[in-house]
């Protein structure tokens, strides 16, 4: 048996903290209602409230499409 291999059940998750904004993990993350995520990786963490806004964007212009609104 290997005992350095990781499990699927939660290890190596990254978490984006709107009341620090940084990084965190597992070990340190604040409260979910805190926090987005959780992530593959801490880039990919990092780029949580881009991706946010990216979506809102999207979700903004299907509306938009949507309700007849486009001139």
């Amino acid at each position: 048996m290997h005992s350095d291999v990781m499990s699927s059940s939660g290890a190596g998750q990254y978490y984006w903290c709107l009341s620090h904004h940084r990084v965190e993990t597992d070990a340190d993350k604040c409260p979910a209602v805190n926090r987005l995520g959780p992530y593959g990786s801490a880039a990919e963490a990092e780029r949580a409230l881009e991706r946010v806004e990216e979506r809102n964007a999207a979700w903004d212009a299907e509306d938009e499409r949507w309700n007849g609104d486009q001139s």
